[in-house]
């Protein structure tokens, strides 16, 4: 019978909970370390477009530019005073259109980050899934066969608990969900 590896110091504790509140805990832990792992990993260019894009993302951005566009238009509209940009403000207009293009470069490459985060959640979360798929599939075959031996279920066996036993393939269940969607689809147009 094949061993199972030595935990490392990070997996002592994750498997012994004593508590619902222990496995919560550890699983917070987890993802933290998987979040610090990622974040050590990022580029340059990650780090500024973030750095960037949660300054842009909050409300004392909106103030600032409230009061630089007012203090811009007020000074160059005020009667009086020497206007560097009279109206319709051409340099204001400039200014604000290279900022947008800039800040949209940089939001883009903070969104591209976090896409490539999700797509990594994403895939261990469909890795999680097929493992615990699998061990349940594999109880549930056990299950069955004490069952059987101990004569509470017939030989035959509950046909769900037979088509369940079987091994789910990735492939086919994406086909079966495609077919089944363009059914739908189909029905809808009727």
């Amino acid at each position: 019978m094949p061993t199972a590896p030595a935990p490392d110091d990070e997996d002592r504790g994750y498997r012994s909970p004593r508590t619902v509140a222990d496995v919560t805990r550890e699983n917070v832990r987890a993802m933290r370390r998987l979040e610090r792992l990622a974040a050590a990993h990022r580029s340059a260019a990650d780090r500024v477009a973030g750095a960037v894009a949660r300054w842009c993302g909050q409300i004392g951005f909106v103030w600032l530019h409230v009061a630089l566009f007012a203090g811009w238009i007020a000074f160059n509209a005020w009667p009086g005073l020497p206007h560097f940009d009279p109206y319709p403000f051409t340099f204001l207009t400039l200014c604000v259109s290279l900022e947008a293009i800039f800040l949209s470069a940089f939001i883009l490459i903070s969104q591209n980050h976090e896409m490539r985060l999700a797509e990594r959640r994403n895939q261990l979360d469909l890795q999680i899934n097929l493992l615990a798929e699998q061990e349940n599939t594999k109880i549930l075959g056990l299950l069955s066969r004490m069952a059987q031996h101990m004569g509470v279920l017939d030989a035959d066996g509950d046909p769900e608990i037979v088509a369940l036993e079987q091994a789910t393939r990735p492939e086919t269940l994406a086909r079966q969900i495609e077919r089944a969607w363009g059914e739908e689809e189909r029905g809808r147009r009727r």
